[in-house]
């Protein structure tokens, strides 16, 4: 493998770029053999569908969903499957699994990472970073993907993005900087509505102590950051590694010589980008014209 990186093929990234499960990902095979128990417990019970659902108060095609593979059952879901069926603890025993397999394994992997740092700064020129991004914002995002995702992909990934939010409430509280191009500011994904509560949201953020955004305005002349979006993150044992993302792909950089220079560029970026303070008084401003 050269270049000093490894690929992934599959991620949530700064802007949620494609999803799919990989073959080597678990997590759909872990959702299907819980289905799979359920549907046997069912049976074994001789109940149908339609009357196990209405026992735990679903309908006959959610059941039908969750013993096939193809819906997370939720954890009072497996709880009252659990009472209803006599199972006495096998099925509740069931929500740790299903809670590590609920995302895709390249978005788990992403979670850790994000987890184990330090300190993660991020330059974002397409759209809001994922971890700022409100449920509306990124729901908005993944509606526009082409080949569409269906609803229920849409509500995975969101709840996915969502889950890796948890970040800002961790203790230690990792430092967290963040530069959002101008463009991605104004830019009214999912309607102005959308746009007005995702700008809010960044206000909210920004007064957090560990957080710092900032805003590169278009009219700035010298830019180091004109070659795409990108991430370095400092983990907890010394060691600092880099991700970029494009269309399909993330790439993980762990070659020393590449992560300094993405941490030389992304420490310019934000020289040349607004200060937080007046970073906020520009977001305040593009409010007030939204």
């Amino acid at each position: 493998m050269g270049g000093g990186g490894w690929r992934m093929s599959v991620n949530d990234g700064t802007d949620g770029s494609e999803w799919d499960v990989e073959p080597e990902d678990d997590s759909g095979a872990v959702i299907a053999t819980v289905g799979r128990q359920i549907r046997l417990w069912r049976e074994a019970a001789g109940l149908r569908a339609a009357e196990l659902g209405e026992a735990i108060g679903y309908g006959e095609n959610q059941v039908y969903k969750v013993e096939a593979g193809k819906r997370i059952p939720k954890p009072e879901f497996l709880d009252r499957a659990d009472e209803a069926l006599g199972a006495g603890g096998k099925l509740a025993a069931m929500k740790r699994d299903v809670a590590e397999a609920r995302y895709p394994k390249k978005v788990r992997d992403l979670a850790k990472l994000e987890a184990d740092a330090v300190e993660l700064g991020s330059y974002a020129n397409g759209v809001i970073d994922g971890l700022l991004q409100t449920e509306a914002y990124a729901r908005a995002l993944y509606g526009e993907r082409r080949p569409a995702y269906t609803e229920e992909q849409v509500d995975h990934l969101v709840a996915a993005r969502m889950s890796r939010q948890s970040i800002f409430g961790s203790r230690p509280a990792p430092l967290l900087t963040f530069v959002q191009e101008e463009a991605t500011l104004r830019r009214p994904t999912g309607g102005r509505n959308v746009l007005r509560q995702q700008l809010e949201h960044l206000l909210e953020l920004s007064l957090l102590r560990h957080v710092e955004i900032q805003v590169m305005p278009t009219e700035t002349e010298e830019h180091a950051g004109l070659g795409g979006s990108h991430r370095v993150l400092k983990l907890s044992d010394g060691m600092a590694v880099g991700l970029n993302e494009v269309q399909l792909t993330s790439r993980l950089i762990s070659d020393p010589k590449e992560v300094q220079i993405l941490e030389m560029r992304y420490g310019m970026i934000r020289a040349q980008a607004l200060t937080p303070r007046l970073s906020r008084i520009f977001i305040e401003k593009l409010l007030g014209e939204t």
